[in-house]
């Protein structure tokens, strides 16, 4: 269903075309850039913050960690990850294919500046044998992002 949700909106803004479905698993940042023959920091990931009632989800560039002190000046308030097992009903997403495409309404999307270092990233398309090919100024197009933030600290 997911992956519907997500392929649908990306048609919607004519972007269907740039969804990879795999056999393999995309599920981890590794298997995602195993299965698509690219650098693990190619893969766009996408997590998931609860700020408040607020569902936030950033993406990050594959390798990146969220520095604690640069989410906090950004958000002002603590990084809270989602629970695992309440990802789903807060995004839309089970965890493994969550990425900012067909999401639930309200949910705030983010981009961190350590993607902007590629000319093309990988973000997942709803599910755990999916992605999407863009270009950093396509991925700003349909992420439907509120901004950049730089929240991360390279791995």
């Amino acid at each position: 269903m997911s992956l519907e949700k997500a392929k649908a909106d990306l048609e919607a803004k004519g972007f269907l075309d740039h969804v990879i479905e795999l056999d393999a698993s995309t599920a981890t940042v590794t298997d995602a850039a195993e299965a698509l023959g690219v650098k693990p920091a190619m893969i766009a990931k996408t997590m998931s913050f609860l700020q408040g009632e607020k569902t936030v989800l950033i993406l990050t560039e594959g390798t990146a960690k969220v520095d604690n002190r640069k989410y906090k000046d950004t958000f002002h308030v603590k990084a809270k990850m989602i629970p695992f097992d309440e990802v789903e009903q807060h995004v839309g997403h089970a965890p493994g294919g969550v990425c900012p495409f067909g999401i639930k309404e309200g949910v705030e999307v983010y981009l961190d500046e350590s993607l902007r270092q590629f000319d093309v990233v990988y973000p997942a398309a709803g599910n755990d044998h999916s992605a999407v090919k863009l270009t950093i100024p396509e991925l700003e197009q349909v992420a439907g992002a509120n901004d950049w933030v730089d929240v991360t600290v390279h791995g």
